[in-house]
């Protein structure tokens, strides 16, 4: 019985190895001594020819796991065994890391994690990397819930069982997988998938499996599992259970919320940071309707990016110019022209003049002089033309409360925008506006853009309801406090009358 959790595509398969693969072995071990030697034993042996390195990684134990290693690479000679003692114990997932840099490093094309206290069975070994063999998986987890019935029988107390159950089912729901267990330890990787994900920035505590498969996940690579049998002996447990399952839990929130641009995006990392909201009340939906019913404009785009805005605005019969520092796939085909140039240093001569409007969407708060660019956007204007710009709002109750807990630090997107070099309250711009002899023609407070709650979220229904919960909050949020509530503020500005 096999269940796939496929990423992407089942047609996308990746080139099989070679008529051989090089296979690696990742023994985990802390006060093993009593095991170890048994565990390697019991790996079959028409298997054991195939295994082109073990990695023993002794994290340093308080008893004789390391000579216990050493001993059986003196006298057993069919294994391939490095033995190596951690000077200080890493945790769980940095040992973890030390072995997987060790296959890197060896060039394997397979690498497996076995437990050196034996729990779970090397007897097991040929199965797990036969799908990778083949080619049909990335990753290939042995689950001890996939047969009804056969953990309880093998031993798994209640506690555990039903917390693995429960916890699973969380897990799943949050990020969108069919997983039947995010909580086993034998597993098999494909070392060319290793080398696409970020593991090393993950913890070193025991949730960092929960972690890794969150990035195989984001990456779209394809996990298979296998049934396997579950044993329980007389081995001690170091994982603190509730610790444990704070930590995953907090672990599968995080990254949905680095899915929506919150937080650093180590586990989110294959997100985009810059797929801005389009819907009718974001910034870019604003600004269309802004522009209705107006007739054609020629329209200046500073910080174009990938040209949505524009091709919308070309759309409702407008010429647009767009402006970036990196031309785009597809740009050309959204605007009537494009100009690649560096807008911290200025806006370039190429893009003319006599715009009826000058749009800076989104762009100022990652200028340095934002001040520079609104008075040479101000020149390139015909009379009676306008300035339309975006800027977040550093008085929302998130940043705001951020700072005032001591946990400032930048997120991918977002009014803490990691990129963001310059912070804006409806204060600091309006005066910023006024210095550049700019008036307020029409001003407008932005809530938050709930369609980001759709970033990796694994159904849409629920996904609706919250987002119907979210808009009401945030409307009379807006309602009653705007500075407190208003993700963003969206301006029309004027040359000012000159006294």
């Amino acid at each position: 019985m096999v269940q796939v959790c496929a990423s992407f595509p089942r047609e996308r398969r990746p080139v099989p190895f070679h008529a051989v693969a090089r296979i690696g072995i990742v023994m985990v071990a802390y006060n093993a001594a009593s095991t170890v030697a048994s565990t390697l034993d019991r790996i079959p042996p028409a298997f054991r020819s195939r295994i082109e390195g073990v990695y023993l990684g002794d994290n340093a134990s308080e008893d004789s796991t390391y000579l216990v290693g050493l001993g059986y690479q003196q006298a057993i000679g069919d294994l391939p065994l490095t033995v190596v003692r951690h000077p200080r114990n890493l945790g769980y997932g940095g040992n973890q890391k030390a072995g997987y840099e060790w296959a890197i490093e060896r060039g394997f094309h397979i690498v497996v994690l076995l437990h050196a206290d034996g729990q779970y069975a090397p007897e097991f070994l040929p199965e797990i990397v036969a799908p990778l063999e083949a080619g049909d998986a990335d990753a290939v987890f042995g689950s001890r819930m996939m047969q009804t019935g056969e953990a309880r029988k093998g031993g798994m107390p209640l506690y555990k069982y039903v917390g693995n159950k429960i916890l699973s089912r969380f897990q799943n729901a949050v990020v969108g997988t069919h997983l039947s267990e995010w909580h086993s330890g034998y597993r098999a990787y494909s070392v060319a998938a290793l080398r696409e994900i970020p593991f090393a920035v993950n913890t070193d505590d025991y949730n960092f499996d929960t972690q890794i498969i969150l990035q195989l996940h984001e990456a779209g690579k394809r996990i298979v599992e296998l049934p396997i049998p579950t044993f329980y002996g007389d081995e001690i447990s170091y994982v603190n259970g509730l610790r444990y399952a704070k930590d995953l839990s907090m672990d599968v929130l995080r990254y949905r919320a680095e899915k929506m641009g919150f937080g650093r995006g180590d586990l989110a990392f294959a997100t985009s940071r810059y797929d801005a909201p389009e819907g009718p009340e974001s910034a870019h939906g604003r600004v269309v309707a802004w522009l209705s019913g107006r007739p054609r404009h020629r329209i200046l785009d500073l910080g174009c990016g990938d040209g949505t805005l524009a091709a919308a605005l070309r759309a409702a019969g407008h010429e647009v110019v767009g402006v970036d520092r990196e031309k785009q796939e597809g740009i050309g085909e959204r605007v009537d022209q494009f100009v690649e140039a560096d807008l911290e240093r200025g806006i370039p001569v190429e893009v003319g003049g006599d715009f009826d409007l000058v749009l800076a969407v989104e762009l100022l708060s990652y200028l340095r002089r934002p001040d520079r660019l609104l008075a040479e956007a101000q020149r390139l204007l015909r009379p009676g033309g306008s300035l339309v710009a975006t800027v977040p709002n550093f008085g929302h109750w998130y940043p705001r409360a951020r700072v005032a807990l001591g946990r400032f630090d930048y997120d991918r997107r977002g009014i803490l925008d990691q990129g963001h070099v310059r912070f804006f309250t409806r204060r600091s711009f309006e005066r910023l506006a006024h210095d550049a002899e700019l008036a307020t023609r029409r001003r407008e407070c932005l809530g938050v853009p709930v369609e980001v709650l759709e970033r990796g979220a694994p159904g849409a229904e629920p996904t609706e309801q919250a987002e119907t919960f979210v808009e009401r909050v945030d409307r009379v949020g807006l309602t009653l406090a705007p500075e407190l509530f208003a993700y963003q503020f969206l301006y029309e500005l004027e040359p000012a009358p000159r006294s």
